[in-house]
């Protein structure tokens, strides 16, 4: 399962009750943030996720309202006594741009690996869990990610027994592991059914709409999009400014044939999201409007029957 928490909804500045842009994800006992604007620490702590098991940290783009919380992330987890390496996740310029930040967090007590994305779409891979950045259409180069947890099939009881392998091997199958025993070799597929389905959720602020957002979210469990501007006139605004409409937002929701729309990344001079909604459920029933804590707890298919 993946835990899922907007930590900031806020667009270009940060607002007494609204954060700048950050989405924290947790899985499998780490936690991967993307943007980490000015206040995500607060964000966070208010949540009540500790920042030691953070792990990664993706950007989208190098814009101050997505990168500023940085330094003060990297010392707060420091405060909490991490260790593990951090593995951060960003556009060309990666390196030099967290180099400089980190004048002001010389010191960590863990070390910081920079991995800058080639090309217009990379795959990071985290056990099971796998990060897929992919460009999208702002006024900077700028990414949109999608995280996707895949699912290995059923453990067969029967099959195994058929091997003649002792039980005390059958886990080691079941991860993944290949045995070799007696002269013969044994692999999990021997023993798994066919793969089920996993998780899938796919986060994308600062672009206009582009077919690779459609791609990247298709069938998407949830999608999280920015809605810049809520107003059905703002069409022309946001094409100047390289953002979204919240109509926008939800026909690519729609094309993608998401499970789930959540809007994020507000205008400041937006200030109840809400009021807009009943247009975009015209288009998109299933659509929320994001606000600053708002979680899920996304699970397999069988966890929710």
């Amino acid at each position: 399962m993946l835990d899922v928490c907007l930590l900031g909804t806020g667009g270009m500045m940060p607002l007494p009750y609204r954060f700048l842009t950050s989405l924290a994800v947790r899985y499998n006992g780490s936690t991967i943030l993307i943007d980490c604007g000015e206040g995500t620490q607060i964000a966070l702590r208010k949540k009540g996720w500790s920042p030691k098991p953070i792990d990664y940290i993706c950007f989208t783009h190098f814009h101050a309202d997505h990168i500023s919380g940085l330094p003060g992330m990297l010392l707060n987890m420091g405060n909490a006594e991490k260790t593990d390496p951090v593995y951060l996740i960003g556009p060309k310029g990666l390196t030099q741009v967290v180099n400089s930040l980190r004048i002001i967090a010389p010191e960590l007590p863990f070390p910081v690996y920079c991995m800058e994305i080639e090309g217009h779409d990379q795959e990071f891979t985290l056990g099971d869990l796998t990060i897929r950045a992919f460009r999208v259409h702002h006024n900077v180069v700028c990414y949109g990610y999608s995280l996707t947890l895949k699912r290995q099939g059923k453990f067969d009881i029967a099959a195994a027994e058929a091997l003649g392998l002792e039980k005390r091997y059958w886990n080691r199958l079941q991860k993944g592991e290949t045995i070799e025993l007696d002269g013969k070799t044994y692999t999990p597929d021997m023993v798994l059914g066919p793969a089920r389905q996993g998780l899938h959720l796919t986060y994308t602020t600062d672009t206009r709409p582009t077919q690779s957002i459609i791609d990247n979210a298709s069938e998407a469990d949830l999608f999280i999009c920015e809605g810049m501007y809520g107003e059905t006139d703002a069409k022309e605004k946001a094409k100047e400014h390289k953002h979204m409409t919240f109509q926008e937002a939800a026909l690519l929701a729609k094309k993608a044939n998401a499970k789930e729309l959540w809007l994020t990344h507000y205008s400041p001079s937006l200030v109840k999201a809400e009021e807009f909604m009943p247009g975009v459920r015209s288009i998109f029933p299933n659509a929320h409007a994001g606000k600053d804590g708002k979680s899920r707890t996304l699970k397999f298919t069988e966890e929710t029957d």
